[in-house]
């Protein structure tokens, strides 16, 4: 496809009407009051329920039962996939109109992270537009200032809060005090959750998201089975308590850094001072900070999902194709991306860490646990304890000096064997850095 510079018009085949899908169909309609280059029109739609009650109407544009019908019309300029999933009927439908040299926008963050090399080549070698701002952090526009607007910038870390969903559950427990359990029910009710959860609340949807930053901001292939994921399902009310105690706010942070094996990429929850950036970010909101050569820190904040800020963002990569000729879809030529997405093998994650748990209320416990950490070379910097009360179990928690996180994982499985512990320890990283 040749996008037209500055007039004409675009022919949209929209793959996917649910929440995105919809919101996307409802800005096309105010289109008159942006401030595109050009004229958008649907022509065709296609999702998995022609019936389902969208609050815009789909009957003036054309029903296709099959996306891959989109990428084939010949009155089709792009395909705008909002299906979903790494594979299946999306990543058909992404290959099929790439092949036919049709312009691509996507909100799919797990097609981008794991298989980004190969479509990105595929859009490559047919001169076709790959975007997908939508895919990551709603509204900010994070990805176009990574690829573009910071190119210029030697990037050392990208990192944030990119899963609003275990943002609204971390930052309710600490402002309730509720379980987590109950937080999740109170979200999925608000509709910040789905029904089912998992991809959110295991870190898995931040991976992807992650991912494809640390991709273009590295230069690197996208390996999703080399990030390193922890979710928020085990996080007890009361570790957010002593850790706000400590003054130390537990935030899920997804993050990508040059180490000394390569760029490492992980997600985890990790507690981060109260006047930290990423500390002051609650509810669903998103962020991601940027750090590098000769900037410093740039700092990008703003609502990280939803119909508005996510139709928004696809709104931003469909005016850009009438900016002019498709670009590298990663930053660099899917050729020249090198395999720096590499986990720390055998070097020790060396650093401050949080230990939660509940201590046994039995004569000699406190000893104990202190003697196995002693042992372990795990020399403690603070500490709290609560009293039991009428659990039968004393709230505590450990704040350590730096040290491997191997030896405190090794200390807390001697825990754990010994019962010194009335429940499994939760270990958890400190972000040290300001």
């Amino acid at each position: 496809m040749t996008a037209p510079k500055g007039s004409g018009t675009l022919r949209l085949g929209v793959a996917g009407l649910g929440t995105v899908g919809g919101g996307l169909l409802k800005l096309i309609e105010r289109q008159d009051e942006l401030r595109l280059p050009g004229k958008l029109e649907v022509v065709a739609v296609s999702a998995r329920n022609k019936s389902r009650n969208r609050g815009v109407d789909i009957s003036k544009f054309r029903w296709v039962d099959d996306p891959v019908e989109l990428a084939l019309a010949d009155d089709i300029d792009v395909v705008v996939e909002l299906v979903g999933g790494s594979d299946g009927p999306a990543k058909r439908t992404v290959e099929a109109a790439l092949r036919s040299g049709k312009a691509v926008v996507s909100a799919n963050k797990a097609l981008i992270a794991e298989h980004g090399i190969e479509i990105a080549a595929l859009a490559e070698k047919h001169n076709a537009h790959l975007l997908f701002e939508a895919a990551v952090a709603g509204a900010i526009p994070i990805v176009r200032a990574v690829k573009n607007s910071l190119s210029g910038v030697i990037v050392s870390r990208v990192s944030g809060i990119l899963n609003g969903t275990c943002n609204y559950i971390l930052s309710e427990m600490l402002r309730t005090g509720a379980a987590y359990e109950t937080v999740l029910a109170e979200a999925q009710r608000l509709g910040y959750a789905e029904s089912d959860p998992f991809l959110d609340v295991s870190g898995g949807d931040a991976a992807h998201k992650v991912l494809i930053l640390a991709s273009i901001a590295f230069g690197a292939q996208p390996n999703f089975a080399q990030v390193q994921v922890e979710g928020i399902d085990k996080i007890e009310a009361m570790d957010i308590a002593l850790s706000n105690k400590f003054d130390y706010r537990i935030k899920l942070v997804a993050e990508a850094f040059r180490s000394s094996n390569g760029v490492k990429c992980r997600v985890a929850p990790v507690l981060v001072r109260h006047d930290h950036p990423l500390a002051q970010i609650n509810g669903p909101l998103n962020a991601v900070l940027v750090e590098g050569e000769p900037v410093g820190r740039l700092t990008f904040t703003g609502p990280g999902a939803g119909a508005g800020p996510t139709a928004a963002a696809v709104m931003g990569d469909l005016a850009r194709l009438f900016e002019g000729p498709a670009t590298p879809p990663l930053g660099k030529p899917a050729a020249e991306l090198l395999p720096l997405i590499t986990s720390e093998n055998g070097v020790a994650d060396q650093g401050s860490f949080f230990i939660g748990a509940k201590l046994a209320d039995k004569p000699g416990m406190f000893a104990d646990l202190t003697e196995q950490l002693g042992d372990a070379g795990i020399s403690i910097d603070k500490l709290i304890q609560e009293s039991a009360g009428d659990s039968g179990a004393a709230p505590i928690a450990i704040l350590t000096h730096p040290c491997p996180r191997a030896s405190v994982e090794a200390a807390l499985a001697k825990i754990a064997e010994l019962k010194i512990t009335a429940d499994t320890p939760r270990l958890l990283r400190i972000e040290t850095r300001a």
